[in-house]
């Protein structure tokens, strides 16, 4: 075997190592949901646990079986069931209907995978095959771990729903959080920064090109609000001051009769909160989670502060990495916490910026100067959603250790809650 061949080999059992663990740790997400669980649809915005099953299986079937003469395609239909918005592709079914396909059934979802992941394993040992699928298969490897967070996170909003407050795992929460800093800052100086991705690993198209961007000088928290301090923000009367809201924010907090972060509810004169372990006392020292970013700008002008732009969030990340003098510790992410059987939920401050919950930024999503998506149908993955949405930065407990970076850009409507969503204040 030459050289070359033999490094081909390599990245082909590279290659098919890290497709079957992420599709295994899929598997288990699933596992502590019944059948049952797995078809229900509780809103619009989440997709039943079975979809999300059969739609990351139809991303590598589609983007990478398909173009293969000799591949025989598990079921013509699910070409429509289970494409999500690639309208290149074809048509779909309507996302807010998703929780009405009750056919196929888990088991017949069950041996799609199978079908799919042995005939991907079973061409990975091809050289050729493993050269020519590299790069759609670091897309589909990192979608699949996207649709990992909204499993647990659809899931939580599912059983949310139901009045006798099921749990999802019975797992204890991670350390107890220690009590924060609430007067650290890091100083982000006036001048030029780089931002974007870089490197030579996986990156979003969204995440490049690289730029320069100018800042103005800004201090950004190196803690996270917690519920404690939210907690008074509800007690100052919050929710019933308008003078704190956007005017489109505190039109959805009336009309949705918002009081307090989703999952929240007072039950004997105390709040509560709904966790993936079931309905818990709201612990004061926990970071806040699962507000919009109505409420996130709404609290920061309450407290007189204001949320960073994602350029300051990154720049900051870049000062942090620069310091000789701290030692770094990420919150645990989901594939760690499962592993410890401890209960994904942010329970302390990440000593850096990456982890804990998703934080909202003041940046409207929108492409970087000079982006263009790719071509083909895999440039529908991020550019056609760049309206009416803002940045979100620093990944979250429901996200995997090896998917996130500080160039990552996730993004959401203002009005969304059921994801981990925090708050990390800036100030001028």
């Amino acid at each position: 075997m030459t050289t070359t061949a033999a490094a081909t080999a390599s990245l082909g059992d590279s290659l098919r190592a890290s497709y079957l663990a992420v599709r295994s740790f899929t598997d288990q997400i699933a596992e502590p949901l019944s059948a049952e669980d797995c078809t229900v649809q509780s809103m619009d915005d989440a997709s039943p646990t079975k979809w999300h099953l059969a739609h990351t299986t139809w991303f590598f079937e589609t983007f990478i079986l398909r173009t293969q003469s000799d591949y025989r395609e598990f079921d013509s239909e699910f070409n429509f069931l289970f494409n999500s918005y690639y309208n290149s592709i074809g048509r779909q079914y309507p996302r807010s209907r998703r929780g009405l396909i009750s056919r196929p059934g888990m088991q017949q979802v069950k041996d799609y995978r199978d079908h799919v992941d042995r005939e991907l394993s079973k061409r990975l040992e091809c050289d050729e095959f493993a050269t020519e699928a590299a790069e759609l298969l670091q897309v589909g490897i990192n979608h699949e771990q996207q649709h990992q967070e909204l499993m647990l996170t659809d899931a939580k909003h599912m059983l949310s729903c139901n009045p006798t407050w099921p749990t999802y795992r019975d797992d204890p929460f991670d350390s107890a959080a220690t009590p924060s800093d609430a007067n650290r800052w890091i100083e982000v100086p006036a001048g030029m920064y780089t931002i974007g991705h870089g490197g030579d690993g996986f990156a979003y198209d969204n995440e490049s090109p690289r730029h320069s961007a100018h800042l103005h000088a800004t201090s950004i928290a190196t803690t996270l609000v917690t519920n404690g301090e939210y907690l008074e923000f509800i007690e100052d009367g919050g929710y019933k001051r308008p003078e704190f809201w956007l005017s489109m924010g505190w039109a959805t907090a009336e009309q949705n009769d918002w009081n307090a972060p989703l999952y929240w509810h007072q039950r004997d004169g105390r709040w509560h909160q709904f966790t993936l372990a079931g309905l818990v006392p709201v612990e004061a020292a926990w970071p806040v989670t699962h507000v919009s970013y109505f409420e996130a700008d709404a609290f920061a002008r309450w407290a007189g502060k204001r949320l960073p732009t994602e350029f300051q969030w990154e720049a900051a990340c870049q000062i942090i990495a620069k310091s000789s003098d701290t030692s770094l510790e990420q919150e645990p992410f989901a594939d760690v916490l499962m592993q410890q059987n401890k209960c994904i939920h942010p329970t302390r401050s990440p000593d850096g910026l990456m982890g804990a919950a998703w934080q909202w930024t003041s940046s409207s999503y929108a492409g970087y100067p000079g982006y263009c998506p790719p071509a083909g149908a895999v440039g529908e993955y991020n550019g056609k959603f760049m309206c009416n949405q803002y940045v979100l930065r620093g990944g979250s407990v429901a996200t995997s250790s090896n998917h996130i970076r500080d160039t990552y850009r996730n993004f959401f409507p203002p009005e969304a809650r059921w994801q981990f969503t925090t708050i990390r204040l800036a100030d001028d």
